[in-house]
């Protein structure tokens, strides 16, 4: 049975529009599609749009716009998308150092799928991920499309601390720490990029919410060198544009 979209008031500054009631990719895109639409239209009144798995939150000045002007105009976004075909998606390219020191829990995640942790690493990066959103601290990703057999609970205990660029599983999702914070994911690698980047103040954040990303498996011994040459911007490229372009290292 489909869905019937829902649009309602959520508060007095936002309305709610949802498309479904479980996490589906092309649903998570079109909504995405919906929002840079909003943003081209530059609507007067809107002032952001923000995404989850199967629902978005458009936030306005309830003093220059009113809820029925926005309902309307998500109405019209609804029946104009009807035959929209899906773009191709931006495919951004994340280096993993797993297991060791880098990826503690990599062990704890092999045990619980009766699997060696090499089998772990080539299942976990064999598939691109869809970015749902981002969210839990600034330009934390949420991937979909895991391998079910390598998916694992949440640790019992949560760290206090965890490194920023560590990639982690909890239940079927995998995503990846931005910043140093507290989080009960099971650790199985790091990247030495940098998904947060505070002074870019137009674009601090690497992966995008519709992005897919690719994990790319390297030594222990090269983390160091990447983490270096991200910083001095010569590494790279690390996204790869729908059609195919390729942007330079930032």
């Amino acid at each position: 049975m489909s869905f019937a979209p829902k649009i309602s008031a959520l508060g007095e500054g936002a309305v709610l529009l949802e498309l479904g009631d479980k996490i589906d990719r092309d649903v998570n895109l079109r909504l995405h599609r919906f929002k840079k639409m909003l943003s081209q239209e530059r609507t007067t009144g809107i002032k952001e749009c923000i995404v989850a798995y199967s629902s978005m939150a458009v936030y306005f000045d309830p003093i220059t716009v009113d809820h029925q002007k926005v309902i309307l105009k998500l109405r019209r976004l609804l029946a104009s998308d009807l035959d929209a075909s899906p773009k191709p998606q931006d495919l951004v390219l994340i280096p993993v150092a797993y297991g060791g020191s880098m990826g503690p829990d990599l062990g704890n995640v092999a045990s619980h799928a009766g699997i060696s942790e090499e089998e772990v690493i080539r299942r976990h990066s064999s598939r691109d991920y869809h970015c749902y959103m981002l969210g839990f601290t600034p330009g934390f990703p949420y991937l979909g499309g895991m391998d079910e057999s390598i998916a694992a609970p949440r640790l019992s205990t949560p760290r206090k601390a965890i490194p920023a660029g560590s990639v982690g599983i909890a239940g079927s999702q995998t995503g990846i720490y931005p910043i140093e914070s507290p989080g009960g994911w099971q650790l199985i690698g790091r990247t030495p990029l940098a998904l947060f980047d505070p002074s870019k103040e137009e674009d601090p954040t690497l992966i995008k919410a519709g992005d897919l990303v690719r994990f790319v498996p390297i030594r222990e011994d090269e983390f160091q060198d990447i983490a270096e040459r991200w910083r001095k911007g010569t590494y790279g490229p690390v996204r790869i544009k729908g059609g195919g372009e390729v942007e330079a290292a930032r």
